[in-house]
């Protein structure tokens, strides 16, 4: 079922599906329209709670231009949680949506028992974090500037991502457009800045694990997230698949989800 609930500076828009224990499925930015197979599968067994994050699809903050920070997106899922009083919920989420789900694990513990946290770009963990600062600063600048594909470019690169040049990607309707926009400009810049509060996290009383895509290795993504595993002196959990596996492959995906939240 398709809902909307409105937050102080927001409008956010959210689907349910399935019958169960809660679990939050959380992109970004990628949103409901990416997690939907994913979660159509889980299902079966959970209640099923997915999101647009704010400024993507159809959350719609007050202010367009105001930037989107992993605090508010963390203060987004908990009213969202608290909506629909099925808590504490299981989180699975991945990108900037697993950034998300650590900046919950800290400000709203009591929410949620697990966080898996796929491949978050906690890109201040890492040694050369100041150069990642320079790198993201360039990517939003080549994109402010109106060169997109350049921009695009310069993000899979910094990423480690193979590219295939052959393999050109649909062009983008109206609403995909509007969301890479508010991507580059108003998300990746607080995503990718969020620094974890380790102490937090570690006396947060949630299960956290840090997944990784068996297909990811050496790309920043399984950088930032063996730093943060050990950090936290945990062993990383490997998913099949790389960093968007779930929307390549869902059906390989979901029982090892399942697999780990057990």
């Amino acid at each position: 079922m398709n809902h909307t609930l409105r937050v102080p500076d927001a409008t956010l828009y959210y689907e349910v599906r399935g019958r169960g224990p809660l679990l939050v499925l959380a992109g970004a930015p990628m949103g409901t329209r990416f997690l939907a197979p994913l979660a159509d599968l889980l299902a079966a067994d959970h209640t099923v709670l997915t999101t647009d994050p704010r400024g993507v699809g159809g959350s719609v903050p007050d202010d367009p231009d105001a930037d989107s920070t992993p605090q508010l997106r963390a203060a987004d899922l908990a009213a969202l949680i608290a909506h629909l009083d099925a808590g504490p919920a299981a989180v699975f989420g991945t990108s900037g949506g697993a950034v998300t789900g650590l900046a919950l694990a800290q400000s709203h513990p009591s929410v949620m028992h697990t966080l898996v946290a796929h491949e978050p770009p906690v890109t201040e963990l890492l040694p050369d974090a100041a150069g990642q600062r320079v790198a993201i600063e360039d990517i939003i600048a080549t994109y402010a500037s109106g060169d997109v594909p350049g921009a695009w470019m310069k993000f899979l690169v910094n990423a480690n991502i193979p590219m295939d040049p052959s393999a050109a990607p649909p062009p983008p309707d109206a609403q995909q457009e509007a969301d890479e926009r508010f991507w580059f400009l108003h998300e990746m810049r607080g995503t990718t800045l969020f620094q974890p509060d380790l102490a937090a996290l570690r006396s947060s009383g949630v299960r956290i694990v840090v997944a990784v895509g068996e297909d990811s290795t050496g790309q920043i993504c399984d950088r930032t997230s063996a730093a943060l595993a050990t950090e936290l002196g945990t062993d990383r959990a490997v998913f099949p698949g790389g960093h968007i596996a779930f929307v390549e492959d869902p059906a390989t995906f979901a029982p090892r989800l399942r697999e780990v939240l057990k």
